[in-house]
């Protein structure tokens, strides 16, 4: 199946095993709400605020539609392959010198089925900003995610901290990097 999901992966799409990543649509925005106003998806993320207001996923789906100069956002489309049509969000945001740093979050009905781990990798190896590192930060509290990126390449660079919208508070994080040249 993931050969003939490649084959029929579209222009501006990346093949990433049982799904594809696109760039986002507005009907994406009710599925949106659902998997990010669950307050365990918000937890594990720095800006999605909960409970998630009135409005904010079309929001979200407004900017990302806009394509901001500086992230790039896609979806997770399992469509193709009987999988939900939103399996979760993965993005790229620029930094300088062709540096990024990679985020996502899938769906909990998602969680620990490799999901995430095949949007990280076929994001990275699709590499579609041209860069020469990635950087990647979690919560300390998900070691899930920290897998993740392990799996992918990535190597563990330092500690440090940064605010959740949802939480509240500052948060430790684990922060890694994966060089591409």
């Amino acid at each position: 199946m993931t050969l003939d999901l490649i084959a029929v992966a579209a222009e501006g799409q990346i093949a990433a095993g049982r799904f594809v990543l696109r760039h986002v649509r507005r009907s994406d925005s009710g599925l949106f709400a659902m998997y990010a106003g669950d307050r365990r998806v918000a937890e594990a993320t720095h800006s999605i605020p909960h409970p998630l207001p009135p409005g904010a996923a079309e929001a979200f789906v407004a900017r990302a539609m806009a394509g901001k100069a500086d992230e790039e956002i896609w979806v997770m489309d399992g469509a193709a392959t009987g999988l939900a049509e939103v399996l979760g969000v993965i993005s790229l945001k620029r930094m300088d010198r062709g540096q990024s740093e990679i985020g996502y979050w899938v769906a909990p009905a998602f969680w620990n089925t490799g999901i995430a781990s095949e949007a990280v990798k076929a994001l990275v190896e699709a590499n579609p900003q041209k860069n020469r590192t990635i950087f990647a930060e979690v919560f300390q509290d998900n070691p899930g995610s920290a897998r993740v990126l392990t799996n992918a390449g990535f190597q563990y660079l330092g500690d440090a901290e940064t605010f959740s919208v949802a939480r509240n508070a500052r948060v430790p994080t684990w922060t890694y990097v994966k060089k591409l040249d």
